[in-house]
């Protein structure tokens, strides 16, 4: 394949520039250290703009610290972010825009994350695929601290196999070396690509890419979501003598940590990947993906945090946060088999919506009017009423038929049942 020259008037053209401005402000994001936010960058650019530029051509650029943010998760550690300043984030977004569709070309298709048409469903999808045609042992190889064990020289030798210009190779390596300010203090960045940063994701799909050539020139199946990459083989004795391999060549080639304790071998109903679990359907003689139980169980925790009856607010907004996460839930999740759980979700938010209209009447003798109002006879009405315990009326075939899932729906209520019904012919 002919190469493509690269230069940095590429990156600099006032076409590409203004579309990496675009991108930023609708991006939004939060200000760097310097307080800037993106509301503000047009008004910087008018005035400094050319100056930034004539930086950037004669080398004299130098990108700014970028702040640390800690971001918790689910096990209780946290994720280390970088924040750029939104100026150094339109330069590396410029910067990305020139060298994504060369290297896309270069890319495995098998690497699914961060790339243009490309999702973690497919990449599930593809390794439920491999599963299927027999290869059901699985390498999964976890990569210790990826994004901030990265070496830079590592990193620049392997752009410099394309980049033969100087200068754009010069204004990377500065993305890298930047620095980040932890609090007051700003610490030196020897190593790592900051994990928030525009360029970040294409960088590490560059340094990657490199795996994922290597494995197929070994004749491995295999699917790869930015850092998360499972290798598939038929037999426990190949996938104990891949796991050595591949991570040595990981480790002595491409210079990045294997956490030895999560990396692990297994069939795929023991392992779990990018959120979706997998199991076994014995009448199709093939194996399926659903949901795990800890994806279950938060986005349940979500559904009740929301449903709180203590949460001051209009039961509409309640019903269209509701919605939102549910959404957002069913989306990711409509290629498993899900179902069941999504029922069970349904039965769930239901009966707890049903707790915050019973408390919004507030008094026995609206509730008895609003019972009535719903088709409800007196006399059963007056014995609803009188309940104390929201839960246990709630219950009840008298309340339940009040507020069926029909008017419930008619109130802004999302029936997840019916979203993920649509959400498949959508993808079918």
């Amino acid at each position: 394949m002919e190469k493509q020259r690269i230069f940095i008037d590429d990156i600099l053209s006032n076409e590409n520039m203004n579309r990496a401005y675009k991108q930023v402000i609708k991006n939004k994001g939060a200000a760097g250290i310097d307080g800037m936010e993106c509301n503000d960058l047009f008004s910087h650019l008018k005035v400094n703009g050319h100056q930034l530029r004539e930086s950037i051509r004669n080398q004299s650029y130098k990108p700014m610290p970028v702040k640390r943010v800690e971001i918790p998760k689910d096990n209780g550690s946290k994720r280390k972010l970088g924040i750029p300043t939104v100026t150094d984030r339109m330069i590396q977004q410029a910067a990305a825009q020139v060298l994504t569709p060369i290297y896309e070309r270069k890319f495995h298709t098998n690497s699914y994350g961060f790339r243009p048409g490309k999702s973690a469903q497919q990449a599930v999808l593809k390794a439920a695929e491999y599963m299927n045609e027999g290869y059901n042992w699985v390498v999964d190889i976890d990569l210790e601290k990826f994004f901030d064990t990265v070496e830079h020289d590592k990193m620049i030798s392997i752009l410099n196999k394309e980049i033969k210009d100087g200068k754009t190779l010069s204004l990377i390596r500065k993305f890298l070396a930047s620095g980040v300010m932890v609090g007051e203090q700003m610490e030196e960045t020897e190593i790592g690509t900051p994990q928030g940063g525009n360029i970040s994701p294409l960088l590490a799909n560059i340094l990657l890419n490199e795996l994922d050539w290597e494995l197929e020139s070994r004749g491995l199946r295999f699917v790869r979501y930015a850092d998360d990459c499972i290798i598939l083989v038929r037999s426990e004795k190949a996938a104990t003598r891949v796991m050595k391999s591949v991570t040595k060549y990981i480790e002595n080639v491409l210079r990045l940590k294997v956490n030895k304790d999560k990396s692990r071998i297994g069939r795929p109903t023991e392992i779990q990947y990018l959120g979706f679990a997998f199991y076994y359907q014995f009448q199709e003689k093939k194996y399926r993906m659903k949901v795990p139980k800890k994806s279950l169980d938060k986005v349940m925790k979500k559904v009740r945090k929301l449903t709180s009856r203590k949460w001051s607010v209009s039961n509409s907004y309640k019903a269209k946060k509701i919605a939102e996460v549910v959404r957002g839930w069913i989306n990711y999740f409509k290629i498993g088999s899900i179902l069941t759980v999504t029922r069970k979700l349904d039965t769930v938010i239901r009966y707890r919506f049903r707790m915050c209209i019973w408390k919004h009447w507030k008094n026995p003798k609206t509730r008895y009017k609003n019972l009535v109002k719903l088709g409800i006879s007196k006399k059963n009405a007056r014995c609803a009423a009188g309940f104390h315990g929201y839960a246990r009326v709630c219950r009840t075939k008298t309340v339940c038929y009040a507020m069926s899932n029909a008017r419930l729906k008619k109130f802004g209520l999302l029936s997840a049942e019916e979203y993920l019904c649509k959400a498949r012919c959508q993808v079918n």
